[in-house]
C-alpha cells in the first residue's frame, strides 16, 4: 500500500472513532467553567459570612380589646349604674350596646395589659465599616429596640437611619461599631442572568448564619408587594427570618436583598434587586427618606382588548387613565387616553416599567415622553416634580336601579347614593349593581364605579350612557373609563354575539 493511501486510511479510522481533532469540541464550544456548579461553596461562604448579621427587634403592641373597652377593674359581681366610660376607640360611647359584655370583660379580663412587647428576628448585611446595615423595612418598622448580632454572637445596639416602605428597604447603623467591620459590596443586578448561581445567607427561624444555594429563577417579577415591584426570583431556600439578608453572586457581591416568599410553594423566594438598593440606600443615609420623581398621571396596562379598541397592532406602553391637575403631565399637554410608549429614550413595553423609571428620575430634571394619541405618535417635554402621596377612598356595593345592557345597573348620582358609596362627586352615572357572570362582572366592574366615558364618549347622565351603549355592536369590545376610589382606569367589556 502506498504511503499516501495509508495516511488517508488512518485519518478515516480516526474520524470514525471520534479521535480526529475535527471531532473534538473547541474551547469556545465547551460550557464556560463559570456556568458550572463549583465543587464547593465553602470559600464563598467564609468570605461573606462575617458581614451578614442577625437582627433582633422589640416592639410594643397595643392591646386592641383594651383600647376598645378602656380602663377597667375586676368586679366581684354584676355592675349597676352608669360605670366608667368605654375606651376612646369605642364608637358607641359609654352607654353602647356592649354594656353587659363590658361587665363580663372586666370580671374575667380586667387585668389584661394595655400593651405588650413582641420580639422578632430578621437578617441584614453590613455595607460600610462605620456600621451601616441594610435590611428590610418590615424587619425594623415600629421597633423600639434593635440589636445586631455578629458572627460569634457579639451583640450591638442599632438605630434606624431611614426606611422606605415602597421598596421594603431600611438602613440601620450599629451604635459604637467595632473596628475593621467586614462589609459586602453591591453588585449589578442587571448583569445577573436567569440560571446563574446565587447564595442566600440569613437567619431562618432563628438559625443564625444559615447558607443556602440556588439559581436565579426569573427576573422582573411583579408580586403586588408595592408600586415598584421588580423582584428577582430564586430557588435558594428563603424562610421566615431570612428577610433582609443578602442574595450573592459567585463573586461575593450582593445582587439582591431577600424580601418575600411564596407561602404556598417551595423553592420560590423573591429578592429586591441590588440596583434598586443602590438608588434607595444613599438617600436613606443622607436624608432618612427617599425622594422620587413624578409626572402626575395614573396609568394602567394595555391589555390585548384595550389595544384592539385603540387600533394598536399589539399591546404595549402605559395607558394614561387620569392626568392630575397642575401636574407636569397636565402642563405638558398629556391627555387621558394617551399611551406612553417611551420615557427618555427607553421604550415602555409594560405599564409597570414607567413608574420605576419616573421614580428614579430626580425632581427638577427634564424628560421627554413619546405617546400614541389616536394612532399617531407625539412627543412631549416636561419637568419632573417630586412625588406626593395620594389618599384613596373605598366604595361599598349596594343594589337597586333599573337594569341596563351588559349586566350593569346604573343610576344618576344623587346625595343618597353619594353617601352610600362615599363619593365626593355631586353628579354623574354610578354603577349600583353588577350582574354575576355578566360581561361587566368578567371585566371587573364594581358597584360604586363612576362611568365617565364609553368608547371615548363622555357620559354625564344615564341617558348619555344608554345612547353610547346603543352604538355598541354585538361581538365587539367596548371600552369604559371609570372612576373608582378617587382614581380613574379603563376597562374593556366583550359584548356577547
Amino acid at each position: 500500500m502506498k504511503k499516501s493511501s495509508l495516511i488517508i486510511s488512518l485519518i478515516l479510522v480516526a474520524v470514525l472513532l471520534g479521535l480526529s481533532p475535527l471531532a473534538q469540541p473547541s474551547r469556545a464550544q465547551t460550557p464556560a467553567s463559570t456556568s458550572l456548579a463549583p465543587d464547593t461553596f465553602a470559600n464563598l461562604a467564609k468570605q461573606v459570612s462575617g458581614a451578614v448579621v442577625n437582627i433582633s427587634t422589640e416592639k410594643v403592641v397595643k392591646n386592641q380589646m383594651r383600647e376598645f373597652f378602656g380602663e377597667g377593674q375586676p368586679q366581684q359581681g354584676p355592675r349597676r349604674g352608669p360605670g366608667p366610660e368605654m375606651g376612646p376607640n369605642n364608637p358607641f360611647g359609654p352607654e353602647g350596646p356592649f354594656r353587659d359584655f363590658r361587665d363580663f370583660f372586666d370580671k374575667y379580663f380586667g387585668e389584661m395589659p394595655k400593651s405588650f412587647k413582641t420580639r422578632s428576628l430578621g437578617s441584614g448585611f453590613i455595607i460600610d465599616p462605620k456600621g451601616y446595615v441594610v435590611t428590610n423595612n418590615h424587619v425594623v418598622e415600629g421597633a423600639e429596640k434593635i440589636k445586631v448580632i455578629l458572627v460569634g454572637g457579639k451583640e450591638y445596639k442599632a438605630t434606624i437611619k431611614g426606611r422606605d416602605p415602597k421598596t421594603d428597604l431600611a438602613l440601620i447603623q450599629i451604635v459604637d461599631p467595632p473596628a475593621d467591620l467586614p462589609f459586602l459590596k453591591m453588585g449589578d443586578s442587571e448583569a445577573i442572568q436567569v440560571g446563574d448561581w446565587v447564595l442566600a445567607v440569613g437567619n431562618p427561624f432563628g438559625l443564625g448564619h444559615t447558607v443556602t444555594q440556588g439559581i436565579i429563577s426569573a427576573k422582573g417579577r411583579v408580586i403586588g408587594a408595592g408600586p415598584y415591584d421588580n423582584f428577582l426570583q430564586t430557588d435558594a431556600s428563603i424562610n421566615p427570618g431570612n428577610s433582609g439578608g443578602p442574595l450573592l453572586n459567585l463573586k461575593g457581591e450582593v445582587v439582591g436583598i431577600n424580601t418575600a416568599i411564596l407561602a404556598s410553594g417551595q423553592g420560590i423566594g423573591f429578592a429586591t434587586p441590588s440596583n434598586i438598593a443602590k438608588f434607595v440606600i444613599p438617600q436613606l443615609q443622607e436624608k432618612g427618606k427617599v425622594v422620587r420623581g413624578m409626572i402626575g398621571v395614573q396609568v394602567q396596562n394595555v391589555t390585548p382588548e384595550l389595544a384592539k379598541s385603540f387600533g394598536m397592532a399589539e399591546p404595549k406602553g402605559a395607558l394614561v387613565a387620569e392626568v392630575n391637575p397642575d401636574s407636569p403631565a397636565a402642563k405638558a399637554g398629556l391627555h387621558r387616553g394617551d399611551i406612553i410608549i417611551d420615557f427618555n429614550g427607553h421604550p415602555i413595553h409594560e405599564m409597570n416599567e414607567l413608574p420605576r423609571m419616573v421614580a428614579d428620575t430626580a425632581p427638577g430634571s427634564k424628560a421627554t415622553l413619546k405617546v400614541l394619541r389616536e394612532g399617531k405618535e407625539k412627543t412631549f417635554n416636561l419637568t419632573i416634580s417630586e412625588l406626593t402621596e395620594e389618599k384613596q377612598a373605598q366604595a361599598k356595593e349596594v343594589a337597586g336601579a333599573e337594569k341596563t345592557p351588559l349586566g350593569l345597573e346604573v343610576q344618576n348620582l344623587d346625595p343618597n347614593l353619594a353617601r352610600q358609596f362615599r363619593l365626593r362627586d355631586n353628579k354623574g352615572v354610578v354603577v349600583v349593581q353588577v350582574e354575576s357572570g355578566s360581561p361587566a362582572a368578567e371585566a371587573g366592574m364594581r358597584g360604586g364605579d363612576m362611568i365617565l366615558e364609553v368608547n371615548g364618549e363622555v357620559v354625564s347622565t344615564v341617558k348619555d350612557y344608554r345612547t353610547a351603549v346603543a352604538k355598541v355592536k354585538k361581538g365587539s369590545v367596548v371600552r369604559f373609563l371609570i372612576k373608582r376610589g378617587g382614581r380613574t382606569l379603563y376597562l374593556t367589556l366583550e359584548v356577547p354575539k
